[in-house]
């Protein structure tokens, strides 16, 4: 390895022995990358990386991310060694049960990292929304006297996250998008799990960036000049290109019978081997988890540099706050993660002498209001803005040409825009994006990722089953609502109608904790006369009683358009001399967490003959019915026909219900 000193090559190899130990320690990980980035890692983390170990969350810090974060042992020690809460104990206890170390980086989890990553592509994706987030923050809040956000985002991506197709939808809008903020080194090891890359992977990645209009330059991943070097042009690009530097590693550099195999890339070394590749790099074989003072001295300067910076920028900000008083307060607000939306005055209310309107429509009309409420309300849609009613006429497109824009033109890039928005709320605004329900399937690796973080994003999902008629079964959703409700943390919102609509965008913004998919139809639904029935703000609850009685024979449990039927089915079923209780459950997921004598007094334990309704399958369902109810659902796909005529053929009707309460009963 070619470095500018001996202290520069002890604190490399201490980042390498360090993984070495901590895979041997736990028996398991991925010690390959580490070894091998960490010249790259070392150059950027004490050089160029603008952060405060003391204050991880300080806002104008660059963030770096480990899309390869399987080599999550350089992020841990890098963490550790510059100076976070991350005592070396926790390296001790590397994939142990509670400790800070989990096998792969867990956002929330330790102190410095980022994002979640582990599932190739997907942190790649989450630094282009940092990006895409700095460039708006600082387009609404920067200003010729100072600047609060100034940073970059830098991150490491691996040969596997060059394989993902997430990584491509993400890196081609980067690049349209100009993010000049955004470097990520491609460690170029040509390894993976099942060896050589050729096995599966010949293409020219650095052509394939350029053409993306990204700004590529290659580096030796063994020679700190050439790395700080490719690293200093790119800091200095300024034609607005997202920079990738190509930088041939080593994979398990230093090991001396595995390196440049699949034999280091996901197993530890093997004592033997970590005894001679310890050795090999000037430590004591004898000795584990060994960090040389001289080396813990060069990486700990970070700590009093990063209270510099944080010092200087607080100053500023302090100027700032007497010169752009209302710009100070919003970027207060920002920082507390407020939207400060006057919910009584801003939610619309629908009138049943409307007519019949699609929650799509009325999403749309509430957006309307809602994004005048605060500017850090983000949205976008994957190439079906007239279809999910995303755009409000008020926002301008967010381009390399306007960064304030508030509308992302993702493009027909559904995983891409789930990273992105992920990313995007990791920096603190509030992204809503939108696409056919249908299409959450690509999406699905992004929406666990952004419940297992616990991160506010708002999805708008519409055209939710076979009421979206003439596209056919390709198109309605028949398993895609049971499937999005078996995601932990994810609220599943499906209104009944526009009002229920209104309430459903107040549950998902004021949510902090985690994300929300509200599911809309594309056929115009009744605007339910709440004189009759239930005011629609009990989907707050999650479910409530929209009508009913203390001596009910039944109870009809339904969501979205399929609420329509019940009521219907109830008005038959009562000049029959039957009382059924109908249960609007709109959002399984809050309703589950009301306390008992609520959840029981929605559904009374004694009224055991239920009925669920939904169009779809019936799975999950059972819990609510129990053993003595049934489910009208759809355990098919669907038919290309006009919507109504769908549902109908399909036994989505009034009397289908009305038939089941009457078998129930017999």
């Amino acid at each position: 390895m070619k470095s500018s000193n001996d202290l520069d090559t002890l604190c490399i190899n201490t980042i390498r022995t360090l993984a070495v130990d901590a895979v041997e320690a736990a028996g398991c990980g991925h010690p390959g990358m580490p070894m091998g980035t960490a010249p790259l890692s070392f150059v950027l983390w004490t050089k160029y990386l603008r952060h405060n170990p003391d204050n991880p969350h300080w806002l104008n810090r660059d963030r770096f991310v480990l899309s390869a974060g399987h080599g999550s042992m350089l992020l841990y020690s890098l963490l550790h060694l510059t100076g976070y809460d991350l005592p070396l104990d926790e390296l001790r206890q590397f994939r142990q049960l509670n400790s800070k170390t989990p096998g792969h980086p867990e956002y929330g989890h330790t102190a410095g990292v980022e994002t979640t990553t582990g599932p190739l592509g997907q942190g790649f994706g989450n630094g282009v929304g940092m990006a895409l987030a700095q460039k708006y923050l600082a387009a609404y809040f920067n200003r010729d006297d100072f600047k609060p956000f100034d940073y970059n985002i830098y991150g490491i991506v691996s040969d596997g996250d060059m394989m993902e197709g997430v990584q491509s939808e993400a890196a081609s809008l980067a690049g349209h998008l100009k993010l000049d903020n955004l470097i990520y080194f491609y460690d170029d090891n040509g390894i993976t799990i099942d060896g050589s890359t050729d096995l599966s992977f010949s293409e020219n990645v650095p052509k394939r960036y350029e053409g993306y209009g990204w700004n590529v330059v290659t580096a030796d991943g063994n020679d700190l000049q050439s790395i700080e070097k490719a690293l200093v042009s790119c800091l200095e690009n300024s034609d607005g290109r997202p920079s990738l530097i190509a930088t041939k590693t080593n994979i398990g550099y230093g090991s001396p019978n595995k390196q440049d195999t699949a034999a280091i890339h996901g197993a530890a070394l093997g004592e033997e081997e970590a005894r001679l590749t310890k050795k090999n790099l000037g430590f004591d074989p004898d000795q584990t988890f060994v960090i040389p003072e001289k080396a813990l001295e060069v990486f700990r300067t970070a700590v009093a540099k990063g209270a510099q910076l944080e010092k200087t920028w607080d100053d500023e900000l302090a100027a700032y706050k007497e010169k752009h008083p209302e710009l100070y307060r919003e970027l207060d607000d920002f920082q507390k993660g407020k939207l400060s939306i006057n919910w009584e005055q801003v939610l619309p209310e629908f009138s049943p002498e409307a007519g019949k309107m699609a929650t799509r429509q009325a999403s749309g009309k509430v957006l309307e209001k809602l994004v005048g409420e605060s500017p850090f309300i983000i949205g976008g849609s994957a190439d079906l803005t007239p279809s999910n009613n995303t755009l409000v006429k008020t926002l301008q497109d967010f381009s390399a040409d306007n960064y304030s824009g508030r509308y992302i033109r993702y493009g027909i890039r559904e995983h891409g825009m789930g990273a992105i928005m992920n990313g995007m709320a990791l920096t603190g605004l509030r992204p809503y994006g939108g696409t056919f329900l249908v299409f959450s399937d690509y999406m699905r690796p992004t929406i666990r990722l952004a419940a297992l973080m616990g991160i506010p994003v708002v999805y708008v999902f519409t055209h939710d089953s076979i009421g979206l008629g003439e596209d056919g079964p390709t198109h309605q959703p028949v398993e895609h609502i049971p499937s999005l409700r078996t995601i932990p943390n994810l609220n599943v919102i499906r209104p009944a109608d526009a009002n229920e609509t209104a309430y459903a965008w107040q549950m998902a913004l004021e949510r902090t904790d985690g994300p929300t998919a509200l599911i809309l139809t594309r056929q115009g639904l009744p605007i339910f006369d709440r004189n009759g029935v239930a005011p629609a703000s009990g989907i707050s609850k999650g479910g409530y009683v929209m009508a009913g009685s203390d001596s009910d024979d039944l109870a009809l449990i339904a969501t979205g358009s399929e609420v329509q039927l019940a009521l219907g089915a109830r008005d038959e079923l009562l000049e029959e001399g039957i009382s059924a209780r109908v249960v609007n459950l709109g959002c399984q997921e809050v309703f589950d967490q009301q306390p008992e004598s609520y959840r029981n007094s929605v559904l009374p334990p004694q009224v055991t003959r239920r009925i669920s309704i939904e169009a779809g399958v019936s799975f999950g369902w059972g819990r609510y019915t129990g053993t003595g109810g049934t489910s009208i659902s759809l355990e098919r796909f669907g038919e290309s026909a006009p919507g109504g005529e769908a549902m109908k053929a399909l036994g989505f009707t009034v009397e289908r219900v009305v038939e089941e309460c009457r078998k129930i009963l017999m």
